[in-house]
């Protein structure tokens, strides 16, 4: 199943499962940050990808320049392990992983999450790529993705019993809007995508084109 199918599914659950009145505070916060133009002024192809030194599950340091020594290298931003959306979004870059290291790309999901919620992510997601841990999306507002969820939005959360603020385990409501890229071996982004409504993620494989043009020009 394509992820735009599974995400469909989950707008229609979310939609059912969800109060009149939360889903105008969720509507009315997320047509404000789509007219806002964030997304449309993030990180971009062909600008230098922000460098970062991040903590994954077991407290472990990844670099980006060290990952991309090796190849291409392929990130997800993603909101954190309470969310479905992004557990799907994920999940299905777990099922394109092998085709995208064939490639010969590495793969990493970044959240704002504690590094033991990343491991929950990691386990109930069977994933086989590291996520690493973006503690107040310090990353993230490098690359121009950080927003902060309005107290309304804030008070959504809680009334599903989801304390973002928790979960990202210094009490910070910041999250990252959900995001892909390809960075080349140089630095360079090759491929982004940026949603500013969270139901909606890129197909994984979109990525494949980009990186077998990446390897072709390597070759």
């Amino acid at each position: 199943m394509l992820l735009d199918e599974r995400l469909k599914a989950l707008r229609s659950k979310e939609s059912a499962e969800t109060p009149d009145a939360l889903k105008s505070v969720i509507s009315t916060e997320m047509k404000a940050l789509i007219s806002s133009g964030q997304a449309g002024r993030a990180v971009k192809v062909g600008a230098k990808a922000p460098e970062f030194v991040l903590p994954d599950v077991d407290g472990n340091t990844v670099s980006s320049v060290d990952l991309r020594a090796k190849g291409p290298l392929v990130v997800t931003f993603y909101r954190g392990f309470w969310c479905p959306f992004c557990n799907a979004d994920l999940q299905a870059v777990e099922a394109a992983a092998e085709r995208i290291r064939g490639y010969g790309a590495a793969l990493v999901a970044i959240s704002p999450q504690t590094p033991a919620n990343s491991r929950l992510s990691l386990q109930e997601n069977r994933l086989s790529f590291p996520i690493l841990s973006d503690k107040n999306c310090e990353l993230a507002a490098k690359f121009g993705i950080r927003w902060m969820p309005s107290q309304a939005l804030q008070g959504v959360y809680r009334n599903f019993g989801t304390d973002v603020g928790s979960y990202n385990g210094d009490g910070s409501w910041a999250l990252p809007m959900p995001a892909r890229y390809v960075i080349a071996e140089d630095g360079t982004v090759a491929y982004a995508k940026v949603n500013a409504n969270y139901t909606h993620r890129p197909e994984p494989n979109d990525v494949c084109p980009v990186l077998e043009k990446l390897k072709a020009g390597a070759a």
